[in-house]
């Protein structure tokens, strides 16, 4: 630096009449802390290590270590709480703070919290019934009464419909139980999620909107709650245990699996261990259901349908449960009804420990992960506990054409997930042939998430699309690119932060397993967004029990190709094999499967009839049901025509007015019946009807 700063003197003395220019010096440095517990044969902390002690290592690459403080965590237990009728009456305002309560960040390298153990309580109320929401605010207050040591320091969260921090860390009881006890038992937040099957009982409940279409299915609401809480946390360098309370949580079959990844590696980043604890407790599964849920009814309560559903929907909710903990470092507590144990186990876990820091010898910001490897140079034995890695920031700045194309492509392979941009995806697929699918991937994004530039009267933005389809084996079989401009104006602008636009592709793939990864950008902001899921191309041609159906399309929307808001490039060829096509019109599938009674809902599937060299007469019925009972069905739908002698396709499609439907959850069937072979189908899924 002192060179580079002498030649610069030198070029201004050597020609004075040059004018003098502003020089601006950027240097890029990234602090990472390392909390590493050093603990003995006796399973005892391990003290009076020094730095000098400790090599650390980023890649294979060594790293000198500039941060370093040891966390000495005192288990003296603090006196318990005088029981509530002896204590004195709070004097504390009862009114809500105008400036809402965040997590206090500390100074980049300072330990805020010297020698404290940082206890974080959430409580996810969204799909936790009354009796859970009591019993987990019950627990929680009773740890803060009798369980807290001197060195515990406690926050409190909460999510309904949207994240809130009820306190910050603080040791003060009184502040915690206040904080605890504002969180009002009741049906505050959505379902948790719903599945349309055997198990779930006949509730009649008229379902009440949240603020958009995207929160409706809400797994994914819950993640990005938990990714900002532990993005809120990781701006504190000491070690942290997030205690989340919640009633299991349901993968409804549409979510979104980048955002599991990036909740977990924003907790990861951030030193914060997740410790679940199921509210639900100790729970006997009654073969029918018990008290506290309505009958599922029909034949499956009587065959072990309903059982066996039930089970899974049980298993498959801890099963999420268990990843957040195992992934993170931390552990579940599940089918025990003393959920204080929750609390006291991420306690406990947090023994002393040693805080490392180090400035990274790779400051490039390519949000690629850097795996790190911790040793101490003694040659006593010694078990160490850390973070294996993390993954590096991303920054999004302005590049030219070059660099965009280059952080597009990037992105999509990056091992942390961008989640920015909310999207949400659905895959069809339809036969063409004996061994070719037509495979249409719908991306919806919320028109709140897009940033319009006023242009030349108009308002509009560039979007970027890029996907990859690979197998089960890794191998790449399909890939888009595309680059779209939305231009709107007027009240279509105005308009455009309450409604969606949506994106479609398509890949035309054989049968099998498949995983599709796909990413947009906005580019006035440069917000991207990731979706990543898994979906199966079934061999129809070997389906010899069932009538083979194709994919369900449900939409409420039929758009002219030619009014569309961007289009990109046409290929007549994929529009005329597009089923979704007809007469000019494209048929937009509703990726949320949510709708409004003043809506026409079409649903369009493709029957295979291999065999058959004209139609096979067959009749359809399209039904809906609040949970068990049949809300609405349609009359029988004879279809006789239509046979299309390449793929063997015959056209079933359905058109009902949903003002015959009352506001709620619904469960969707069609039911198709061949009687020329003896066989049938019937599908299933869930949807929403709002007002």
């Amino acid at each position: 630096m002192r060179t580079l700063l002498i030649a610069l003197l030198v070029a201004q003395l050597s020609y004075p009449a040059a004018p003098q220019a502003n020089v601006t010096f950027e240097a890029t440095t990234q602090l990472v802390i390392v909390n590493v517990s050093v603990k003995g044969r006796d399973g005892k902390p391990v003290e009076a290590l020094k730095a000098s002690d400790f090599s650390v290592s980023e890649d294979g690459k060594p790293q000198a270590i500039r941060v370093f403080e040891y966390q000495r965590l005192e288990d003296q237990p603090v006196a318990p709480a005088p029981a509530l009728a002896t204590r004195p009456a709070s004097t504390a305002s009862a009114v809500k703070p105008a400036v809402s309560v965040t997590i206090a960040a500390g100074k980049t390298g300072e330990i805020k919290y010297k020698d404290r153990r940082l206890l974080a309580l959430f409580f996810d109320l969204s799909g936790m019934p009354v009796a859970d929401q009591i019993r987990a605010r019950n627990a929680a207050q009773r740890f803060i009464r009798t369980q807290l040591t001197t060195s515990d320091m406690v926050a409190v969260m909460s999510f309904a419909t949207e994240f809130t921090v009820l306190q910050d860390f603080t040791s003060d009881r009184d502040q915690l139980l206040k904080a605890i006890g504002s969180i009002t038992a009741g049906d505050t937040g959505t379902t948790n999620g719903s599945t349309g099957d055997d198990s779930e009982g006949d509730t009649g409940a008229a379902y009440t909107a949240d603020d958009t279409e995207f929160n409706i299915f809400n797994t994914d609401r819950k993640l990005a709650a938990l990714e900002s809480a532990a993005k809120m946390l990781g701006r504190l360098s000491e070690k942290k245990a997030l205690v989340y309370f919640a009633s299991g949580m349901t993968r409804t079959g549409i979510d979104n699996q980048a955002q599991l990844r990036a909740t977990v590696n924003a907790a990861v980043r951030g030193n914060v261990a997740f410790y679940p604890v199921d509210a639900r407790g100790l729970a006997a599964a009654a073969p029918i259901g018990d008290a506290t849920q309505a009958s599922p009814g029909g034949q499956a309560m009587y065959s072990g349908n309903s059982q066996r559903a039930s089970r899974d929907n049980f298993q498959g909710q801890q099963e999420t449960l268990y990843t957040l903990a195992s992934d993170t470092g931390g552990k579940a507590l599940l089918d025990t009804n003393d959920l204080a144990q929750g609390i006291e186990q991420a306690q406990k876990e947090m023994a002393s420990y040693y805080i490392l820091g180090y400035y990274t010898t790779n400051p490039a910001p390519d949000g690629r992960f850097r795996r790190i490897k911790v040793e101490v140079n003694k040659s006593f034995h010694a078990k160490l506990d850390y973070r294996s890695g993390y993954f590096a920031a991303k920054q999004f700045r302005k590049f030219d054409s070059s660099d965009r194309e280059r952080q597009l492509q990037e992105a999509l392979l990056l091992g942390d997930p961008v989640t920015d941009l909310s999207l949400a995806l659905e895959v069809n697929y339809f036969r063409q042939s004996r061994d070719r699918y037509f495979v249409p991937v719908s991306v919806k994004i919320p028109g709140s998430d897009i940033e319009l530039a006023k242009k030349s009267g108009a308002e509009s933005t560039r979007l970027d699309f890029i996907g990859q389809v690979k197998d089960a084996k890794g191998n790449l079989q399909g890939t888009v690119r595309d680059e779209i401009t939305v231009k709107l104006k007027g009240e279509s602008a105005g308009q455009l932060a309450s409604r969606n636009l949506e994106y479609d592709t398509v890949f035309t793939l054989p049968p099998g397993a498949y995983t599709l990864k796909f990413l947009a950008r906005e580019n006035e902001t440069g917000k991207m967004g990731t979706f990543e899921t898994g979906f199966v191309v079934p061999d129809l041609t070997r389906e010899q029990q069932y009538q083979p159906i194709s994919s369900v399309v449900m939409s409420y929307q039929r758009e002219k190709l030619d009014s569309a808001v961007a289009i990109a490039e046409r290929n007549k060829k994929l529009l005329a094999a597009n089923p979704l096509v007809q007469d000019g019109e494209k048929l937009i599938p509703s990726v949320t499967k949510v709708f409004r009674k003043d809506q026409d809902l079409f649903v369009y599937l493709e029957a295979y009839q291999p065999a058959a060299e004209r139609t096979q007469t067959m009749v359809a019925t399209l039904s809906f049901y609040r949970g068990k009972v049949k809300a609405f069905e349609t009359a029988p739908l004879k279809v006789a025509e239509g046979l299309n002698t390449k793929s063997k396709a015959v056209p079933v499609s359905f058109s009902v007015a949903l003002s015959r439907l009352q506001p709620g959850r619904y469960t969707c069937q069609v039911s198709l019946l061949n009687p020329s072979v003896q066989k049938f189908a019937v599908w299933r899924s869930p949807m929403v009807v709002l007002p």
